[in-house]
Order: C-alpha cells, then structure tokens, then sequence
C-alpha cells in the first residue's frame, strides 16, 4: 500500500482540479467538517461517502487488561461513521462468483 495522502495534498488537488485558490479549498473542507459536527447529533450524510452518526452504547461489565479486574463501563454516546455502500463497492475488490 502507498502512503495516505495528507490533508496539503488534497486541498492541493481540489484546488488545481477545481481551479482556485488552495484557501479557499482549505476553506470549504473547514465549513464542511464544522457543518458535519453541528448536524451529527441528526445524523450528517456524505452522498456516495457515508454518514455520521450519534450511537447510544449501554452499560456493560469490561476487564482491566492489566490486572484482569471487572469494572463497570458507563452508557455513553459516541460518534460513529457508516461508510455509504457505493463507496464500499467503489473501494473493496469484487468477490468473484462461485458456482
């Protein structure tokens, strides 16, 4: 696998793709995430990407990994991701077809 390409990179090929100026695609990608944070809590969808969304996990029992005591581990919320199936397909290799 090659390396990700890091946060420069991209703005650098939205910004030559789209021809502007490289702070303005800096700037479209931080209104984008800050708009994906505020409507999460909705649920934030990404077409052809994927969706944020807020997950409630129960209580549950976990183990310390140190000293294999139980503890009790809160409810919370967390955010979590769900990668749109299109993306899914775009990405993952096709599984052949056996018969």
């Amino acid at each position: 696998m090659g390396k990700p390409m890091s946060k420069t990179a991209i703005m650098a090929h939205f910004a030559k793709k789209f021809d502007i100026k490289k702070k303005d695609a800096v700037a479209f990608f931080e209104e984008l995430a800050n708009l994906a944070y505020k409507e999460a809590k909705n649920s934030f969808t990404l077409p052809g990407i994927g969706k944020l969304v807020l997950v409630n996990r129960k209580a549950r029992l976990g183990r310390n990994p140190k000293t294999g005591e139980q503890i009790q581990i809160p409810a919370k919320t967390v955010v979590k991701f769900r990668v749109a199936k299109a993306a899914k397909e775009a990405v993952l290799p096709k599984k052949p077809i056996i018969l």
